[in-house]
């Protein structure tokens, strides 16, 4: 970690790298991940630069695509899973894993929406946990007249499976705007729980309840999360104190707001989306026990070949410094 940190900025600042990660080679021996975009015009050139090793470290490149947040426009399309459909309108109080999203989330001929991912508590007050794109991120009035507020429902499905259409959704919680983003190290946003509208001990589809401690990612350790487009899917962590950068818009289907470098993220293997797609962002990762797992991270962002989380003590503490009390996990 000590000669990623040195070496990071300047990989960070070549066209092409996308990130790097502590990760392991081919021997499972320690070494620094470079992701490469394998679409950039000079990839080839890219890659023969790089060294084998730096400073006794191995370097290991791995060819993937664009990291983009994992939110969802459009409309239409049904959640994975096995047995339970993570797209549908539950009846409540529903269970978490699901498709939601801000109430007004629609502007410029779409509608956007990701999962309604956890349940936390704060002083004594339930939340919905998810992310800042996918409750927050519209912040100009743009296509819509509007910009996210304090107080804003959050929906279940969300627009994305209802036809655009609020109506045909409901509403469980109303937004605690944050405002994780641009400047903090974490994509996270809060609605406070409408009454008798989520199931207080924080089921998760396809999950159940949850452990009420954290585990901080091991390389290797076995994943898994209930999203709104794959549904239960599992995975491996494949890279620690990864820093990557990621593009946010203003608005559902708007203009690039800003371009966020995260630092001491976690990654897991994803190949060909098949852990986290469009829509999953939001999902809660929790290790892949049968009983009352512990949350891992905050699931965001991704390509083709990785998927990228928050740290969840690093999400907890973030939102219990904003609301002057200490966020825990709703769970046993």
């Amino acid at each position: 970690m000590a000669v990623q940190r040195d070496v990071t900025p300047g990989f960070m600042s070549l066209a092409g790298v996308v990130g790097t990660a502590v990760g392991l080679d081919a021997q499972d021996q320690p070494a620094l991940v470079v992701y490469v975009d394998k679409d950039n015009a000079n990839v080839g050139t890219l890659v023969k630069s790089l060294p084998p090793q730096l400073r006794g470290v191995g370097v290991k490149v791995e060819m993937t695509d664009k990291i983009v947040a994992f939110r969802r426009p459009g409309g239409g399309g049904t959640g994975g899973g096995t047995t339970v459909s993570h797209t549908a309108k539950q009846t409540a109080p529903i269970q978490l894993g699901t498709s939601g999203g801000w109430r007004n989330d629609l502007a410029n001929g779409y509608c956007c929406g990701g999962t309604l991912g956890s349940l936390i508590k704060v002083n004594g007050i339930q939340y919905i946990l998810s992310n800042y794109h996918v409750f927050e991120s519209d912040i100009v009035p743009g296509g819509n007249g509007i910009v996210a507020t304090d107080g804003s429902y959050a929906i279940q499905p969300g627009l994305i499976d209802v036809s655009c259409n609020a109506n045909n959704a409901q509403n469980v919680g109303t937004l605690k705007v944050l405002k994780s983003l641009p400047d903090n190290n974490v994509d996270c946003a809060i609605a406070q729980v409408i009454s008798g509208m989520v199931t207080n001990n924080g089921s998760i589809l396809e999950i159940g309840p949850l452990s009420v401690q954290t585990v901080t990612a091991a390389l290797n350790q076995a994943v898994k999360k209930s999203g709104r487009t794959t549904g239960l899917t599992r995975s491996r962590i494949s890279g620690l104190n990864a820093s990557v950068s990621v593009s946010y818009e203003n608005e559902c289907a708007g203009a690039t707001a800003f371009t966020k470098t995260f630092t001491g993220q976690i990654l897991i293997s994803n190949s060909n989306s098949t852990f986290l797609n469009s829509g999953d962002s939001g999902s809660l990762m929790v290790e892949d026990v049968t009983t009352n797992p512990r949350a891992v991270g905050l699931l965001y962002a991704g390509s083709s070949t990785i998927a990228v989380a928050n740290p969840i003590q690093d999400v907890l503490t973030f939102i219990g410094g904003k609301l002057g009390g200490t966020a825990t996990m709703v769970g046993n």
